[in-house]
């Protein structure tokens, strides 16, 4: 397993290089085959990189977005909606070919089954996908399935998730985050040609440490990544604390 690790000392930093590094791969693909099509992560984890991304000289309007995850019953108007999160952040800044977002208010087995057709019609050539304070990739909590075909699934979120939604200021209280979300599988994130990982911020010390040294395991998500052939990971001095000490 050969791991493309870049370590920055700040966040801005970070994003700034995973930017490019995202930018780098949708031109790629935009000059290869006419368009491209990218998945973004959302959390305080990826403010930086966001930013950075959506101000990138790119040709938007050949590239096709999807997102990873969203809460089960959660308007788009609270605080704490991914979709809410992306077009503020994003979307709204640049001309995307098209965005297509899990909603989980409604029918949510046909909200799925429509994402479902919308992605597996044509391959994904860069995944940005963040890590979580206890090793998740999008809400693929420990013990996480590596095995479902499904594009899509319905889970139940941990205790440590929610603690961290609370710590980032998404809810008052851990009583106020909804129970279960709508993710992106792990063997649908693997599918992407290139991934692309951006983890700032001490927090996820312990989960980089993880990651890193652990063999691939379900209790520790993102350790799947590793066998991933195109896996970049960008981290800051704090997100790397842990690794300094081996």
């Amino acid at each position: 397993m050969n791991i493309n690790v870049n370590i920055s000392p700040n966040p801005e930093t970070l994003g700034a290089h995973a930017a490019a590094s995202i930018a780098q791969l949708l031109r790629e693909a935009v000059d290869k085959n006419g368009s491209a099509r990218i998945i973004l992560s959302t959390g305080a984890s990826q403010f930086e990189t966001i930013d950075a991304l959506a101000k990138m000289d790119l040709p938007w309007n050949k590239i096709e977005m999807f997102h990873l995850d969203e809460y089960v019953a959660l308007p788009e108007t609270h605080i704490a909606s991914f979709r809410k999160y992306l077009k503020e952040r994003f979307v709204n800044k640049v001309e995307l070919k098209a965005s297509y977002f899990v909603n989980g208010e409604g029918d949510t087995a046909a909200n799925i089954a429509e994402l479902t057709k919308q992605l597996r019609s044509a391959p994904v050539d860069v995944g940005v996908i963040g890590i979580g304070e206890n090793g998740h990739i999008a809400f693929n909590d420990p013990p996480a399935d590596f095995d479902t075909d499904e594009a899509y699934k319905v889970v139940n979120l941990d205790e440590r998730c929610k603690k961290q939604q609370v710590g980032e200021g998404w809810f008052a209280t851990i009583d106020d985050v909804p129970t279960q979300a709508i993710t992106m599988t792990i063997k649908q994130i693997m599918a992407c040609r290139h991934i692309v990982t951006a983890v700032p911020h001490s927090v996820k010390a312990n989960a980089i440490y993880d990651t890193v040294t652990q063999p691939v395991n379900p209790m520790v998500p993102a350790t799947i990544l590793k066998t991933h052939p195109d896996w970049k990971l960008f981290i800051d001095d704090a997100s790397a604390q842990s690794l300094f000490k081996i």
